[in-house]
Formats: structure tokens, C-alpha cells, sequence
């Protein structure tokens, strides 16, 4: 059976399944998420919320990024396996996927909304999401010491944090002080699965609303 994904490439969720499907070396239709007819109606048919990536194999529809990578490891277990078998060990790895999800995406998106206008003028210049991210940065910072990869082998988690900390440090620089996370974050970008997506998206850097810093990537 042929796996779809609607996607736009600048997406950092999209970017995150991808990571997913390129560990697994798995092969997948792309339908692109332009705002262009037929795609865009046969989107909003297939998934009425319109949030991508979602992914169709078969007769099933996956959504979310976590879940996609989730159903990636269930319905193709020869493939690389990005989340444990080991239990105590998996929700390590899903707390984690939890916290670059919530704790860096979040105040990122926050951020660019708020520069665009989406987000109602807080008067502080976005102050409580920029600490939110000095907080990220610095238990991040102290997590990776000593480490490869947040949870042990390269997981979901990893996936997760490769977009996130890509667009983060575009919107809210990573201080260079905080040594163990960029040498996490540069980890990540070379990964060869991570780096394939973030290619494909090269073409629309343009459209981030910030503008994409020159030598960050």
C-alpha cells in the first residue's frame, strides 16, 4: 500500500514525520499543501481540522506528527525502531517528544504569531515566551551534557527536537554559552535523515515570517 503525506515543507511538524520516514528508509507519496486546488479540497475533506502533516495509508488516516511516527513504527517493525520496546524506557522518549512539542515549539510559534500580527499584542515584546525559552535552553543545556541524543538512541524525541530547535534558534537565539545544546542542535541538522527534510524545504525559506539567518542552518 502507498503512504501519502500532505505536507508544505517549511512546516516543522512535517519536517518531524519526515525525519521519521527517512530513518526508516520508507518511501511516500507527497501531496503539497500549496493553497492551491484539487489538493487543497481533497485536504479538507480527508482531515476537516486542516492541520498537517497527515499521512493515508491504505484506508487508515494518521494525524499529528508523534502519532504518524508512532504508526510508523506499529505497521513497519523491520524498519528502525524510533520509539523503545522497553516501556519505562519508551515513555522517556515520549516525554521528551512532549517537551520539544510544548516547551520549544510552542513559544516559538508564539513568537512568529506575535511578530505577524496573530497573536494579540502582549506589550512586553513577548516577554513570558522568550522566558520560557531561557528556561528550555537551559535545562536542555544540562541535559545533553555528556550526551548523543536526549534519550538514549536517536528516537521520536529527536525528531521532535531537530525542526524545534532549528526554528528556536531563528526566532529567540540559543546563547552560545549553552555549549551542550548546540552541539546537540548541529548534531541534529548533520543527521542524514533530518538533513534530507530540511533540504526539501530550502526552497521556502522566503516565507518565514522572521527571515531564515544566514549560516544557522
Amino acid at each position: 500500500m502507498t503512504l501519502i503525506m500532505y505536507l508544505h515543507p517549511l512546516s516543522s511538524y512535517v519536517q518531524k514525520a519526515k525525519t521519521g520516514f527517512y530513518e526508516k528508509g520508507l518511501v511516500y507519496e507527497t501531496r503539497m499543501l500549496d493553497g492551491t486546488d484539487p489538493i487543497a479540497s481533497e485536504f479538507a475533506v480527508l482531515w476537516p481540522i486542516k492541520r498537517f502533516p497527515i499521512v493515508k495509508d491504505g484506508q487508515d488516516l494518521i494525524f499529528e506528527a508523534t502519532t504518524i511516527i508512532e504508526y510508523l513504527d506499529a505497521h513497519y517493525p523491520d524498519t528502525p525502531q524510533l520509539i523503545p520496546p522497553d516501556r519505562a524506557k519508551a515513555v522517556e522518549v515520549r516525554m521528551w517528544d512532549r517537551f520539544f512539542d510544548n516547551y520549544v515549539n510552542y513559544p516559538q510559534q508564539r513568537l512568529v504569531y506575535l511578530s505577524i500580527g496573530r497573536e494579540p499584542d502582549d506589550g512586553e515584546d513577548g516577554a513570558r515566551w522568550k522566558a520560557a525559552f531561557d528556561a528550555a535552553y537551559k535545562l536542555l543545556d544540562a541535559r545533553m551534557a555528556g550526551r548523543e541524543w536526549v534519550a538514549d538512541d536517536f528516537s521520536l524525541a529527536d525528531c521532535a527536537a531537530a525542526p524545534s530547535l532549528l526554528y528556536a534558534d531563528w526566532t529567540y537565539p540559543i546563547p552560545r554559552k549553552y555549549q551542550n545544546l548546540w552541539a546537540y542542535r548541529d548534531r541534529l541538522l548533520a543527521r542524514a535523515s533530518y538533513a534530507r527534510a530540511l533540504d526539501e524545504a530550502r526552497p521556502y525559506r522566503h516565507m518565514f515570517p522572521l527571515g531564515a539567518p544566514e549560516g544557522r542552518d
